[in-house]
């Protein structure tokens, strides 16, 4: 056991010292970890410069949710081919293979790194002081400490999303020096752990500003952003993975308490729904607001909105960003592997198929309605749509949006521009504007080289290597038209965790599971996302099952590629249907411009190329088999 609690004194001095290193602004500082605490905090910068490294475990919603998190290429919005495993990519590549243990290492490694900010959060709350002299008044001082608090409750709530139960001990700031017994701290019931942040973050909210004068302080806690995490922790902690799962049901922690309820609470529903329409209420009264733009004949322009969505920063007027992050690891890098390798892409990186399907037509039928066994899809009648032949002619829309075709063809005294040119494959024409904007599929505009895309065998956009698409597809969405790898030439854009379309589409999920039917409320929160995309409301009398799948589906599109969708299939415990088995696209080998099932060099069909694994284990993370090592009174996930 002495070997326990030195290796846990090391951690814990660990904790104290490593803060991260440091990047360009305010948030992204860390201190010298040589200084004395007494050095630190009796100086303003070095007690800011702290504070910027308890900030320092925000994940970057772009490169962070790619390949260090990964939860886009462990979701199924977006495939990598197996030969980047080389390449940083393998502990991402690992989850969709099955490959997922104890042992498996995974680079934000939450359960230690985000207890070492946690350590440091509380630190800052010991010691922060006012110094009138240096001027760090008292009002700063505890809107610091507030900003901690926040924080320090956001971390907690990653660390349950994944791990489901943790070591948890609030407000605790264990010495060093402690016994044994303090420090190997036990699991504590998941409902415990939620309860304090729900009333930790409400808390919190009542002393942070919804937003700040200075835009230079953008990012920093705020009111709005403290109810939003509280809202999503409480709709995960309502959803069936947390809420009744048998699966979970004998987990029990060193001290022989259950963690987990074993049968389903229906009013976690009704307090999610709660906190979501008090944060839409605090939202909407600090000015945030859905983002749109406009077309000269005064409608709503959806591809220019969802598009712009995005890019713009909230003083740009975006004001639909709730909870964001100004600077972002490796952007540059980020937005190249999401395009065509002749414009420089890095190229492999495509939308799957299955997402391909997923978005509506412009009439807002869903096009595919499942799959044979032989992947084959099962077109719905209702939807037009069709799956074989080329159009013959352009589609115009009312749009300002550029990336459907050639500027000459777009008409700006009447605001039409083309979606698709003359000869695109059926199954990208009359689609719904997400879809445009987030996926690039052979024959797309690529204006900033004023051609077409090529991923035909031969063609500028691909090749046999492992850097072309694998499945014919690249990602538009969150990529700005005017990036150009080739050329150097990138452009800035906001890291976005959370926006005001969740709190309306969480809002909507909750107060139908709390409602014996779909509820006015429910019909208002859905149909404002759909308008905004440009498709018809939802059709009156559905069922509460109907509802639910219907919502469930507009989250899928609408937050597509954002790393949300992987933990709405593990919160719904559904990944086990969505995230194993086959996976299909366009023929990768394919040379001709067909979509003749018979003719091996035809492009457009559909063509198996790799398969998934998942296993009922992996809905939770494992806790890491070092930490089960030093802590003997951990208790691992059930399945590991």
């Amino acid at each position: 056991m002495k070997k326990y609690k030195s290796i846990a004194k090391a951690v814990l001095l660990s904790c104290t010292l490593a803060l991260t290193t440091s990047c360009n602004d305010f948030l992204d500082k860390a201190p010298d970890d040589q200084l004395t605490m007494e050095m630190i905090f009796t100086d303003k910068i070095r007690t800011e410069d702290w504070l910027a490294g308890v900030y320092s475990s925000i994940p970057s919603p772009m490169w962070g949710y790619f390949k260090a998190q990964g939860y886009n290429i462990m979701g199924d919005d977006i495939t990598i081919p197996q030969d980047w495993s080389p390449y940083g990519w393998s502990n991402v590549y690992a989850y969709t293979t099955g490959n997922w243990s104890p042992i498996s290492t995974w680079d934000p490694y939450y359960w230690v790194e985000l207890h070492k900010r946690i350590r440091s959060g509380l630190i800052f709350l010991q010691e922060a002081k006012v110094l009138p002299e240096k001027d760090l008044k008292e009002s700063y001082v505890n809107q610091m400490k507030y900003e901690v608090r926040f924080l320090i409750a956001y971390y907690y709530s990653l660390m349950i999303e994944l791990y489901g139960a943790i070591p948890f001990t609030p407000g605790v700031l264990v010495s060093v020096d402690a016994p044994e017994s303090e420090m190997m701290t036990p699991q504590r019931p998941y409902a415990e752990v939620v309860d304090w942040i729900d009333k930790e973050l409400l808390e919190v909210s009542e002393h942070l500003p919804a937003v700040y004068p200075n835009n230079t302080d953008w990012g920093r806690a705020t009111s709005i952003m403290a109810l939003a995490i509280r809202a999503k922790t409480l709709l995960f902690a309502a959803s069936p993975l947390f809420n009744g799962n048998p699966d979970l049901k004998d987990w029990k922690n060193s001290e022989g308490e259950f963690l987990f309820d074993a049968e389903a609470k229906p009013e976690r529903w009704e307090k999610a729904a709660k906190a979501h329409l008090d944060l839409i209420k605090a939202a909407e009264a600090a000015g945030h607001k859905l983002y749109y733009e406009y077309n000269v004949d005064g409608s709503i322009d959806p591809f220019m909105s969802y598009y712009n969505m995005s890019l713009k920063r909230f003083s740009e007027g975006n004001k639909e960003i709730l909870f964001g992050r100004p600077e972002n690891v490796d952007l540059n890098y980020w937005q190249a592997h999401h395009l065509p390798k002749g414009i420089g892409g890095n190229a492999a990186m495509g939308v799957t198929q299955e997402l391909v399907d997923a978005f509506y037509m412009k009439n807002g039928e869903m096009p595919i309605l499942g799959y044979n066994e032989d992947g084959s899809p099962i077109i719905n009648p209702e939807s037009g749509y069709v799956e074989n032949g080329f159009s013959t002619n352009t589609e115009y829309r009312t749009t300002k949006w550029p990336g459907g075709g050639p500027s000459n063809l777009a008409n700006k005294e009447t605001g039409v521009s083309p979606v698709t040119e003359e000869g695109t494959y059926n199954m990208y024409c009359n689609r719904e504007p997400r879809f445009y904007v987030s996926v690039i599929y052979n024959g797309a505009w690529l204006g900033v080289d004023n051609r077409r895309v090529d991923f035909l065998q031969g063609g500028r956009d691909t090749d046999m290597t492992f850097d072309s698409p694998q499945n014919g597809y690249n990602v538009r969405k969150r990529i700005s038209l005017d990036v150009l790898p080739r050329d150097g030439k990138y452009v800035y854009q906001p890291g976005i965790l959370y926006r005001m379309a969740e709190a309306y589409l969480g809002y909507a999920e909750a107060l139908n599971e709390s409602s014996p039917a779909p509820t006015p409320d429910v019909y208002k929160y859905v149909n404002l996302i759909r308008e905004r995309a440009g498709i018809p409301a939802l059709k009156e009398g559905l069922s509460k099952e109907e509802m639910r799948a219907a919502i469930q589906q507009e989250r899928r599109v609408e937050f597509n590629c954002e790393g949300i969708r992987f933990h709405d299939l593990r919160r719904w415990k559904i990944a086990d249907k969505y995230l194993g088995g086959k996976l299909y696209g366009m023929n990768h080998d394919g040379s001709e411009k067909s979509d003749d099932v018979n003719n091996p060099k035809a492009f457009y069909k559909r063509t198996y190329y790799k398969s998934r694994t998942f296993n009922k284990r992996m809905y939770l993370w494992p806790v890491p088999q070092a930490q089960m090592d030093i802590n003997p009174n951990l208790r691992q996930a059930p399945g590991y």
